[in-house]
């Protein structure tokens, strides 16, 4: 199947986000339920990645990925950062949720999903959201098998399973 040249804001009058599975029932239900009504809060975003669709469908698009960002903050020590911070809570955008649906899995859409979400995040902070990067929970030891794929990602040394990317760095693989 065929997407869309990018990913764009979840519309879930548009988007099919209701028959999205990813073979997690966690993330499913968060497209599913959640993330139309976080925007609405303003708690985070989630972008979505659809199939192309060929002539004037009535039919939602289904989707062939998504991610969610959201603004958060990490205390200072616990965040792997060579570089003296201040002793406050500093500014990330937290990379709250990244799936693949599952009929794509095994075909590279993950580290399309991921640049993409990282990209957008450095977007953010060049328009003005403060962030000294980005940070992400992994959600099992496949994800992070995943992630240690991409050397640039630290983990925090009070828990393996969160991780940190610098802006500094992903503006260098932008």
């Amino acid at each position: 199947m065929a997407f869309t040249a990018q990913f764009e804001l979840l519309d879930p009058k548009l988007h099919a986000n209701k028959v999205f599975d990813c073979g997690h029932d966690e993330m499913n239900q968060f497209l599913r339920r959640y993330a139309d009504k976080n925007r609405n809060l303003g708690l985070s975003s989630t972008w979505v990645l659809p199939e192309k669709v060929e002539g004037n469908s009535e039919q939602k698009i289904k989707l062939g990925a998504y991610y969610t960002l959201a603004s958060s903050t990490v205390k200072q020590e616990d965040i792997p950062y060579d570089k003296k911070l201040p002793a406050y809570p500093v500014p990330v955008v937290l990379l709250a949720r990244i799936a693949v649906n599952r009929h794509y899995q095994k075909q590279g859409l993950g580290k399309k999903t991921l640049i993409t979400a990282l990209r957008k995040a450095l977007e953010l902070t060049e328009k003005g959201l403060p962030a000294l990067g980005v940070v992400l929970d992994v959600l099992d030891n496949n994800a992070l098998s995943f992630y240690q794929k991409f050397d640039d990602f630290q983990p925090f040394d009070n828990n393996s399973m969160r991780l940190f990317i610098s802006m500094k760095v992903i503006r260098q693989l932008s």
